[in-house]
């Protein structure tokens, strides 16, 4: 089945994935941040949510969101496959996915002072610890390339307030990525909003997401790689 505006049924699942996928991360984290005793979320990491008793929520929050996410990256090769290039943009949007469900495979460490019973670490201690932050870089490096990859043809079909947002959006996660990382590894003047300059960030991020999604679900006929 085709829809009016040129893509598959299928596709427009995926791509509504994709947008689920972002909303859900975003509010399930900014639920427990409220909940979960002794945690701060102007402070904390949004990683630490996945510590302690009822840490399988988060975990579960990044594995399913980075699945939907991850899938919606087939969405957009397919809302997109007329165009030369747009192969690895979709990659690249892939890995984005990849990065939060190998985040919520591997747990964080116990840093950042979550939870208060634990000694202060600025660093992951164990391996599961340090494939956390690893993969959790997927999520931000796949969206930042996107983000810039999207600008450039935003800007060659002649569309430049989507060009702008794209613009705006890679260039505050790369400065949220800088002073939220400053802030976790104690920065005095940052280190009581460190969790809170994280979560901007990942909202900037995953807004960037779903307003690419609805891009491709608006206007599937236009030229993107």
């Amino acid at each position: 089945m085709i829809l009016n505006n040129g893509i598959s049924k299928t596709t427009k699942v995926l791509l509504i994935c994709g947008q689920i996928g972002c909303v859900l991360f975003a509010l399930l984290f900014f639920i427990q941040g409220q909940l979960r005793e002794g945690y701060y979320p102007l402070r904390f990491a949004v990683s630490s949510l996945s510590i302690g008793q009822y840490g399988w929520v988060q975990r579960s929050n990044f594995f399913v969101s980075g699945i939907l996410i991850f899938l919606s990256s087939f969405g957009f090769y397919k809302g997109t496959s007329s165009i030369n290039g747009q192969l690895w943009t979709s990659r690249f949007f892939g890995t984005a996915g990849i990065g939060l469900v190998g985040a919520g495979i591997f747990s964080s460490n116990p840093v950042y002072g979550y939870p208060a019973t634990e000694p202060l670490r600025v660093a992951q201690y164990t391996v599961s610890g340090h494939l956390h932050d690893f993969f959790s870089s997927f999520f931000f490096f796949g969206i930042l390339v996107t983000c810039f990859k999207m600008r450039n043809r935003f800007k060659a079909i002649g569309e430049h307030n989507s060009a702008t947002v794209a613009s705006v959006a890679g260039y505050s996660i790369l400065i949220g990525l800088f002073l939220f990382d400053a802030g976790f590894m104690q920065v005095p003047f940052l280190v009581d909003v460190a969790g809170l300059l994280q979560r901007l960030t990942i909202i900037i991020a995953l807004s960037w997401l779903t307003f690419l999604l609805g891009t491709v679900i608006k206007n599937s006929k236009q030229i993107y790689y």
